[in-house]
């Protein structure tokens, strides 16, 4: 079972632009990957032999809530500029290690490569989180909505600025 330090050992001779280990504030050790090479970097750690990353366990987006807060006219707020990431628990079941990835976009262009190619659990994951917080996962295979109605044109559930419509298609929604 390989630390997380010598995962990244590995990782930073193919990509050493690409990726940087980082400690989060629970202490947690992690991989900061770049969003338009997260799908190169997921292929080598499921392929390379000393790794073999073979489960994707979860796929999760969150919103970083570090744009500028902007008061609105009627009482609510929205955020000016701010980050989107997005989290990749991954397990190798034959050597019994853990990653954690991370990668974080513009909340204005939130474009992250799918690793549908790579692990197929990622699809409905990727979908969840394009749905729920408007990243867009570059070349999925289906990328549409997956929780909300297919015609939602209000924002994203999952933003912190996100302000629920008052109606939706004439129904009353609060």
């Amino acid at each position: 079972m390989k630390t997380v330090q010598e995962i990244f050992q590995l990782m930073e001779s193919n990509f050493k632009d690409d990726c940087s280990l980082v400690v989060s504030p629970n202490k947690e050790e992690l991989i900061s990957v770049s969003p338009l090479k997260v799908n190169h970097i997921a292929e080598f750690l499921s392929q390379n032999e000393d790794l073999l990353f073979d489960s994707l366990v979860l796929l999760s987006g969150t919103d970083d809530a570090n744009g500028k807060k902007v008061n609105d006219e009627d009482g609510s707020f929205h955020y000016e500029g701010g980050t989107l990431s997005v989290y990749y628990h991954l397990v190798s079941i034959k050597f019994r290690h853990k990653l954690t990835l991370k990668t974080t976009v513009p909340a204005g262009e939130p474009n992250v490569e799918s690793v549908t190619s790579v692990w197929k659990a990622a699809d409905w994951h990727e979908r969840e989180a394009f749905d729920m917080l408007g990243i867009k996962f570059l070349n999925h295979p289906n990328l549409i909505r997956i929780l909300m109605p297919y015609d939602w044109e209000d924002s994203y559930p999952l933003r912190k600025d996100y302000k629920n419509p008052e109606f939706y298609k004439g129904m009353k929604v609060n």
